[in-house]
């Protein structure tokens, strides 16, 4: 505004627009101040439900604080349609609006910063515009509905890939990949007979079943892997080709968000036959050669790096330097080349720990110090080190695990790192089948064999719930608690996937991923770590689909006071068992509704 006495006719005009202004804002704050659904504002403090420890301690709580059952909502915003692909713990926008100080050359800003208690959005994700049940598995490996993932660029960018094509209303994949432009089906067989593998079958016998596919894309190699009965844990950041976890999810395919940054990936030791990268764009010879060091880690005795890579086949300079360096490292590591053609190159590592010990003194990379657990992951610093086999493991000259798929219900050897015996482990097994049984008895007619695909199993123990599915269509996510005991070693040496977490924290996935939830006793274990389970309850509805399915098996009294909780949440109750006042436990199985935000929803079965 120019300085100096205004005109009349100037003042009228400030006048006028400023009283618009005020109406404006005015309307907008009743708007959203009613709704609480603005993306820029945070969601009110988590809400506190009082009586979640049972009935006496709900009674005695209430004569203290004056309260009572009221404090229940009876609605639940809804956040703004801007969140509707919200990752709490990988929102860039967190990290922007906090001023983290992170190191963008280590990958820190792709790792896990989740919000305060007072940043969150205590609100319930909506889908986008156009929702539909995701198309079923095995068709959804080829195909999902556009308007589920509307993100067309990686189409677009990766169009002489062969990543994904937009049909219509759907996006479909050929298949291809930036390194296998004519199928991951070839692909497979090649790196198969590379190792000559009989019959050029990837699985090898059923030796050869879990895989960890590093920068995986849309995870089209993973797909393709599920038909030779070998499971990948695909795994890529929320980098500038976001959504490609949420592509893979979507197909039905297992992946998982994470990134080789600073800090360990959330897997113990010896968890994979196979390590894969297919141009994933990793700088392996960063920091002394950290991330490798970290795929040796994983791999299991006599485990593979699959690498298909310019520096593997290329003749200019800088490639033939690279080559050079990571062979020097690899063969300080005792990595052996298992096979070379065109652009891949395969290395195994050792059986036993003979050749570690053999290397001159002040080889580097350095073997670990003897105090290091290489099964502590949880905010554990990756280290630039070689982790020696255990005196077991060197002596079997292996990882002693049956093939695939005896292997599933064979106790492994690391079974006697928890003190469990061959009869306890049966015993689990049988247990857990009965439990699944049951489940599906009380699902009834809500459920058909192509209804559940993405399953998560919240406190996953030694892995026998996703076992006793083993003759359906699905796959598991096993996750076991950060502060329990680390038996995700078992669950990996069953031939499962899984992975660590703390449930006071969101977990690392898109909205919409998963058909069924097993949450067995964890609302019990929020409440000891004093986390809120109103939080941990809206976090299970921004990673269930609609139509999806959660069982809470717990303490009588947690299960109902999460049953008052199903009409703010759109929950509808499917079935409960046991709630007869003399149960210790009860199980409540509730299917998620599919609600209306402002635009309408379509329905596809």
């Amino acid at each position: 505004m120019a300085r100096g006495r205004a005109d009349g006719n100037q003042r009228k005009q400030l006048v006028t627009i400023t009283l618009v202004l005020v109406l404006v804002g005015a309307l907008f704050f009743l708007f959203y101040g009613k709704s609480g659904s603005s993306s820029v504002e945070y969601g009110s403090k988590s809400l506190k439900l009082i009586g979640w420890r049972g009935d006496e301690d709900a009674d005695e709580s209430i004569s203290k604080t004056g309260g009572d059952y009221s404090a229940i909502p009876k609605t639940i915003p809804v956040c703004d349609g801007r969140l509707s692909e919200l990752i709490p713990c990988l929102d860039r926008n967190l990290i922007y609006q906090t001023r983290l100080k992170l190191d963008l050359n280590l990958m820190e800003h792709y790792e896990r910063h989740c919000p305060m208690p007072e940043r969150r959005y205590n609100c319930l994700i909506p889908p986008p515009p156009g929702y539909k049940i995701p198309i079923k598995w095995p068709k959804s490996r080829d195909q999902v509905w556009k308007a589920n993932i509307p993100h067309t660029h990686l189409a677009t960018e990766k169009s002489d890939q062969n990543w994904m094509v937009v049909k219509g209303e759907k996006i479909v994949f050929p298949g291809g990949g930036t390194h296998f432009h004519y199928g991951a089906d070839k692909y497979i067989a090649s790196i198969a007979n590379m190792l000559n593998f009989p019959n050029n079958n990837i699985n090898n016998g059923g030796r050869l079943r879990s895989v960890l596919d590093v920068g995986c894309g849309v995870a089209s190699f993973g797909g393709y892997l599920l038909s030779s009965n070998v499971i990948a844990m695909s795994l890529a950041p929320n980098d500038v080709h976001e959504n490609q976890i949420q592509f893979a999810l979507e197909r039905g395919i297992p992946a998982y968000l994470g990134v080789l940054g600073t800090l360990r990936l959330p897997y113990p030791s010896r968890s994979f036959e196979l390590a894969h990268c297919s141009r994933c764009r990793i700088d392996w010879l960063q920091r002394d050669g950290i991330l490798l060091l970290e795929l040796d880690r994983l791999l299991r005795p006599g485990g593979y790096f699959a690498y298909s890579s310019p520096e593997a086949y290329a003749q200019d300079e800088e490639d033939r330097r690279i080559w050079r360096e990571m062979s020097a490292l690899v063969g300080r590591m005792c990595w052996k080349v298992a096979a070379k053609k065109n652009q891949t190159v395969i290395w195994v590592k050792p059986l036993t720990n003979d050749c570690y010990l053999k290397r001159e003194p002040d080889t580097q990379p350095p073997l670990c110090s003897s105090d290091d657990d290489p099964d502590a992951v949880w905010g554990v610093k990756m280290k630039a080190c070689i982790a020696r086999y255990s005196n077991q493991m060197h002596k079997a000259k292996g990882s002693g695990l049956a093939p695939w798929p005896a292997r599933l219900t064979m106790p492994p050897p690391r079974l006697a790192d928890f003190n469990h015996s061959t009869e306890m482990f049966e015993k689990d097994m049988e247990v857990w089948q009965q439990e699944v049984d049951n489940y599906w008895k009380m699902l009834g007619s809500k459920i058909k064999p192509d209804t559940i695909r993405n399953v998560m199993d919240m406190k996953a123990n030694l892995g026998s719930f996703a076992a006793a599915l083993k003759d359906r269509d699905v796959w598991v996510m096993n996750v076991v608690p950060e502060n329990g005991p680390n038996t995700l070693k078992i669950i990996y040496d069953r031939g499962l996937l899984g992975t660590i977490h703390n449930w006071c924290e969101a977990f690392s996935t898109y909205p919409r991923t998963y058909d069924l939830l097993h949450a067995w006793t964890i609302f019990s274990d929020i409440i000891e770590k004093e986390c809120s389970p109103e939080d941990l309850l809206i976090e299970m509805d921004r990673i269930l689909r609609p139509k999806g399915f959660i069982i809470v098996h717990d303490k009588r009294s947690v299960v109902m006071s999460i049953k008052k909780f199903l009409p703010a949440l759109h929950w509808e109750a499917v079935a409960i068992s046991n709630v007869e006042q003399d149960s210790e436990d009860a199980v409540l199985i509730i299917q998620k509704k599919i609600w209306l935000t402002s635009e309408s929803i379509r329905v596809s079965e």
